[in-house]
């Protein structure tokens, strides 16, 4: 009954794991660089359940071919693409700021940098 229950909601388990982990690293890290890697295992985990509540079994893209009665929604593909190219925006930015701050105070740990 249980494994049954994991293997149907393996995605969504999967992507509230990553989620979780990547608060943790968000919250817990003092490290910039580590924070920046929990951010893109947070925003993969969003990328991965969007992608999961798009799955169909059986789906075909949504192009009309005759005999094809089964078509996935393209709504959560665009949504996933657009994700993707924010969240690499989003990581250059962040990794750019890194960068600087590294270079003006020559620590990467919050907390000193708080102290500053």
């Amino acid at each position: 009954m249980i494994i049954e229950f994991i293997a149907i909601n393996f995605p969504y388990l999967t992507s509230v794991a990553l989620l979780l982990i990547g608060l943790y690293a968000l919250i817990a890290r003092r490290n910039l660089i580590k924070k920046v890697m929990g951010l893109n295992i947070f925003s993969t985990s969003v990328l991965l359940f969007l992608t999961s509540v798009g799955y169909k079994e059986g789906g075909a893209p949504p192009i009309k071919v005759p005999g094809i009665e089964v078509y996935v929604n393209p709504l959560p593909h665009a949504l996933v693409l657009t994700g993707i190219v924010v969240s690499l925006a989003l990581t250059c930015f962040v990794l750019v700021l890194t960068i600087k701050i590294y270079k003006e105070y020559g620590t990467l740990d919050s907390d000193k940098l708080s102290d500053l």
